[in-house]
């Protein structure tokens, strides 16, 4: 499902609020899925704290955010790096005690790496991309249950990535941390099942933003990236699209369940997508989308490109 119910009015604010008088963290908020997120949170009447690593960015999303839903006091920031538990500690003591209750955690911070062979990344691209996508989502998920499990009830929500269930050459390193984020995610689900607590992992698919369109590669593999100019139209999406998807998860629609494994698009629904973007193509109202590819040298063995 994709929240389809929640009805939308004019001025952009949900009809519906469906999140109304809830408390919500969003991790890596400051701009893509993140943003999106926390943009629907707000629309859909919650309170929302964003994190992000960088204090400026933190600065200028709050008072974006707060001047786009109209009401400043429903949006809160904090600077917190997902890597180190104290600031993601920090963060669930602020959100808590902010109207003295938590109710939903998104675990959205991700980074990926260079597309190119894994051992020609340099050992600090993969150590970056675990502190990250798996350390920051067993900080996030130990912090937010450590406030859930005892009201039982609320949601925490991980999000997924390609490479969650098949292997991804090339991508390895980014696809391996998104396949034991899903692992983790289902094994919590089995394991706090009876605490209320709904647990789910989401997989919004391909989006274009900048975590696709600004993107590195090992030197000799960046033109096999070119064919995303077409791809990320054609079965791209922009963020807002998944994002609904999560207040739907977060909503009351998902109460009393746990252990949903949710994608934006089943296969129907993204073949329709893809002729409406192809249409569209065609009648000359869109293009392929931009991209910028840094080239970066191998730092370990690397191997053929492939053909």
């Amino acid at each position: 499902m994709t929240g389809r119910g929640i009805a939308q009015d004019t001025s952009g604010v949900r009809a519906n609020a469906v999140l109304s008088g809830q408390v919500a963290v969003v991790t890596g908020a400051t701009k893509g899925l993140g943003l999106a997120i926390a943009r629907e949170f707000l629309n859909s009447g919650a309170s929302v704290m964003i994190a992000s690593r960088r204090e400026a960015a933190v600065n200028e999303t709050v008072a974006s955010l707060g001047a786009a839903c109209g009401d400043l006091a429903r949006v809160r920031g904090m600077v917190a790096d997902v890597a180190d538990l104290a600031q993601v500690e920090a963060l669930g003591k602020a959100a808590n005690g902010w109207h003295g209750h938590l109710d939903v955690w998104v675990n959205n911070a991700g980074i990926t790496a260079p597309y190119g062979p894994s051992m020609a990344l340099d050992p600090h691209a993969f150590t970056g991309v675990v502190h990250t996508n798996v350390l920051g989502t067993y900080h996030g998920s130990l912090v937010a249950l450590s406030y859930l499990v005892p009201r039982g009830q609320g949601r925490l929500i991980n999000i997924l990535g390609r490479g969650d269930r098949q292997v991804v050459p090339y991508l390895a390193t980014y696809g391996a941390s998104k396949a034991w984020v899903r692992a983790f995610t289902l094994a919590l689900a089995s394991e706090y099942r009876a605490t209320g607590v709904g647990i789910h992992a989401f997989n919004p698919g391909l989006m274009r933003t900048e975590f696709m369109t600004e993107t590195e590669a090992i030197t000799g593999f960046g033109s096999k990236l070119r064919a995303l100019r077409v791809v990320l139209r054609l079965i791209g999406t922009d963020p807002e699209v998944p994002a609904r998807t999560v207040v739907w998860l977060a909503s009351r629609a998902t109460e009393g369940k746990t252990g949903l494994e949710k994608a934006v698009f089943g296969r129907l629904g993204l073949m329709g997508h893809a002729a409406r973007e192809g249409i569209a193509w065609l009648r000359g109202k869109v293009g392929p989308v931009e991209l910028q590819i840094r080239e970066v040298p191998a730092s370990g063995p690397s191997a053929p490109a492939p053909g």
